[in-house]
């Protein structure tokens, strides 16, 4: 797990939160009074996590999983 901290925005007072979302963006605008802004762009991405299985006795039984692999998505 990763944890990120914002201590540049410790004390500030909010004045709005607003979610975008557009065919083209996804926005997570935390504005304050101070006229300031935390923004966070989401960006969407698959993850497929590849796994063998035998079903050959009706009864779910894993073979072989493998790591999983997460989509890139590029700006352009």
């Amino acid at each position: 797990m990763e944890k990120i901290k914002f201590p540049q925005v410790r004390g500030k007072i909010i004045q709005t939160i607003e979610l975008v979302v557009s065919p083209d963006e996804c926005v997570i605008d935390i504005s304050f009074k101070d006229k300031t802004a935390l923004s966070f762009d989401i960006e969407a991405c698959a993850v497929i996590v590849p796994e063998l299985t035998d079903w050959k006795t009706g009864v779910y039984r894993p073979l072989k999983r493998w790591r999983r692999v997460h989509s890139r998505l590029f700006r352009t």
